[in-house]
C-alpha cells in the first residue's frame, strides 16, 4: 500500500497541523496519542474500553512480543490484530530502547546487536533486517526501524557513532521492507540527541533513503527543554511537510503542546497509564495524588470538568479508599480517567487547529494545568 498522509488544517500561528494517516486497518486523525499497549494489552483496561475513550491506535512493542508470547503463536493466531481482538491501527516499535534499557549486556556492530533476554539470558543476535521480518510476521500497520539508541548524556562522539550505525541500520531496513507487500507503512527513527549538526544528519540520511514517516528518537530523557525545543524547531524546517512526524515517548501535556507547536504529529506514552496505577491522576487543573489524606473525606470527582466514566460516578473519597486498599478497581479507574484526560485533550487539540485557535488553547491550558493540585 502507497504511504498515504494528508494535511487537513494548518495553525497560522504555528506549525501545528491536523492530519490523516491511512493505513490497511482505518485512518489516523493526527495530531494523535497512541496508548502504550507494549505487551499487546492497555495495563488494566479491556481494549473495549480503550476503543470508547476514543483511541485511534495502539502501540505494541515487537521486542517483548517476540520474546513472548513469540511470533509463532502470534502468526497462528492471524497476526497481532486477531490475537489481541484490536481492529484498529496498530504501531510497532522495534524494540531498539528495550533491548538497550532491559538488557545489561548488549555489544553493538554494523551488522546489528546482540543482547540477552532479560527474560531468561538467552542470546539473542538481532539484524535491523530481522526487526523488520518480527514486525512484519506480526502484521502491524506502521513498522519502526532498529536504531541505536543511547541514553542522555552521552559522548558527543559515542552519539555520532550512534547516528551511523543507525543511519546504516535504516537503509538495511529499508531494503528489506521493500523486498515485501506494500500494505503496511515504514517509518525510520533519528537520533543525535540534542547535538543538531549530528540530528541533521541522521535526519538528512533517512531522508535521502525515502520512508513513509519521521521519528525523532532519544529525546525527552532528561535533556534541558530549552534544548528539546530547539531540536523540535531545527527539525520542523528540515522534515518534509507531506509525512507525519512522530515524537517518541514524549508525554507530559505541557511537552506535547509545544511540540505540536514544531509540528509533531504523532506520540505515545506510558505516562498516562503508569501514573494512573500509581495514584497520580491528570485533570484540567493539575495532578491529583489520590493517596494523600487530604482526599479521605473529599466525595467530589477527580475533575469537574471530565466527563469520564470514573468521574462521573466516583468520588476521590471512593478512588483514595481503593488506592489505599491496593484494589484492582484502583489501577481500573485511574485508567479510564488517566487515558481519558488526554485523547479528550488530543481531541480538542485537533479541533483548536481546525478553527485556528490552537496558541489560544495551548497557552491557556498550560495555565491550567499549572494550578497542580497535588
Amino acid at each position: 500500500m502507497k504511504s498515504a498522509f494528508e494535511i487537513t488544517a494548518a495553525d497560522s500561528g504555528s506549525s501545528a497541523r491536523t492530519g490523516r494517516i491511512r493505513t490497511a486497518h482505518g485512518v489516523i486523525e493526527t495530531p494523535v496519542f497512541a496508548p502504550v499497549a507494549s505487551q499487546g494489552t492497555v495495563k488494566a483496561l479491556l481494549h473495549s474500553q480503550v476503543e470508547s475513550l476514543g483511541a485511534q491506535v495502539l502501540l505494541v512493542n515487537a521486542y517483548h512480543l517476540f520474546l513472548r508470547p513469540g511470533l509463532e503463536v502470534i502468526e497462528k493466531a492471524g497476526g497481532v490484530h486477531a490475537f489481541i481482538s484490536w481492529p484498529k491501527p496498530i504501531v510497532s516499535d522495534s524494540g531498539g530502547f528495550q533491548i538497550y534499557s532491559l538488557s545489561p549486556l548488549v555489544k553493538i556492530s554494523n551488522e546489528g546487536v546482540r543482547f540477552s533476554s532479560h527474560l531468561d539470558g538467552t542470546k539473542i543476535f538481532l539484524r535491523p533486517e530481522d526487526a523488520i521480518d518480527i514486525q512484519r510476521k506480526l502484521g502491524a500497520d506502521i513498522m519502526m526501524t532498529l536504531d541505536y539508541f543511547l541514553p542522555y548524556p552521552s559522548p558527543k562522539e559515542k552519539m555520532k557513532e550512534a547516528v551511523r550505525i543507525t543511519s546504516r541500520w535504516a537503509r538495511r531496513s529499508w531494503e528489506r521492507f521493500a523486498e515485501g507487500p506494500k500494505d503496511r507503512l515504514m517509518w525510520a527513527i533519528s537520533q543525535g540527541s540534542v547535538f543538531w549538526d549530528l540530528r541533521k544528519q541522521s535526519i538528512e540520511d533517512l531522508l535521502g533513503i525515502g520512508f513513509d514517516g519521521y521519528a525523532l528518537g532519544g529525546l525527552g530523557i532528561g535533556e534541558p527543554k530549552t534544548e528539546l525545543l530547539a531540536t523540535l524547531e531545527k527539525a520542523d524546517a528540515v522534515l518534509p511537510k507531506t509525512k507525519p512526524r512522530y515524537l517518541m515517548g514524549m508525554g507530559y501535556i505541557e511537552d506535547v503542546l509545544e511540540a505540536i507547536a514544531r509540528g509533531v504529529d504523532f506520540f505515545d506514552c506510558v505516562l498516562p497509564t503508569r501514573n494512573a496505577r500509581t495514584g497520580t491522576l491528570f485533570t484540567s487543573r493539575g495532578r491529583v495524588v489520590i493517596k494523600h489524606q487530604k482526599y479521605a473525606q473529599d466525595f467530589g470527582p477527580i475533575d469537574p470538568d471530565c466527563g469520564c466514566y470514573t468521574c462521573r460516578h466516583f468520588s476521590r473519597a471512593y478512588l483514595r479508599h481503593l488506592y489505599e486498599r491496593e484494589e484492582i478497581s484502583s489501577a481500573v479507574l485511574n485508567t479510564i480517567h488517566n487515558l481519558n484526560f488526554y485523547l479528550d485533550i488530543f481531541k480538542k487539540i485537533r479541533q483548536s487547529i481546525q478553527s485556528n485557535s490552537f496558541d489560544e488553547f495551548k497557552y491557556r491550558l498550560i495555565n491550567q494545568l499549572e494550578e497542580d493540585e497535588s
